[in-house]
């Protein structure tokens, strides 16, 4: 039963439909060198695809999520997200605090924004407070709220040495007078 050899399926002559019998052959993954490499090593988006989490845009999603890889919402989530970056897609809705080193909105944030980068593309609508260190926002994003530049900080330097307060000079003690004069 398991030994039986396939016959060579037979090609399609050129100019001619498939007819849907034969399954195509998947595609070659591009290899480390070549064009597709450097195509693919020169995209400016600073999410790297081979770590990219996604919530479909027919999902919904009830609670927080936290993690240090990327994720793109195109779904719907109530609750705070906490990531290494983030991509709200243009379906994407987030009811609650964000939090990411970047962050790029296309759709819907309800709630605070923290990152080191924040971009609100034009199909962008927040409505909450925005802190960053970079701060990016496109004509015809909608913005209700407050922008906090946040700034790296700096190695704390030491205090120059402040001499210590002089005690005030100890007042005379008061004299005692005998009024009475001798007995």
């Amino acid at each position: 039963m398991f030994n039986k050899t396939k016959s060579p399926a037979p090609s399609t002559p050129p100019g001619r439909a498939d007819n849907g019998s034969s399954i195509p052959p998947l595609p070659d993954l591009p290899s480390s060198g070549g064009p597709a490499a450097a195509a693919r090593t020169a995209s400016p988006s600073p999410v790297s695809q081979r770590g990219l989490s996604t919530l479909s845009s027919d999902l919904q999603f009830e609670g927080g999520i936290t993690g240090a890889g990327d994720l793109q919402i195109d779904g719907s989530i109530k609750g705070d997200v906490r990531v290494g970056r983030l991509i709200v897609g243009e379906t994407g809705a987030v009811e609650g605090n964000v939090s990411a080193d970047y962050v790029e909105v296309r759709g819907r944030i309800v709630g605070g924004i923290s990152g080191k980068q924040v971009k609100l593309v034009a199909t962008a609508y927040v409505d909450g407070d925005i802190t960053a260190e970079q701060m990016s926002i496109d004509i015809g994003a909608y913005f209700q709220g407050r922008v906090l530049q946040g700034r790296r900080e700096a190695p704390a330097a030491t205090p120059a040495p402040t001499p210590a307060p002089r005690p005030a000079a100890p007042e005379p003690a008061p004299q005692i007078i005998d009024m009475k004069g001798p007995a």
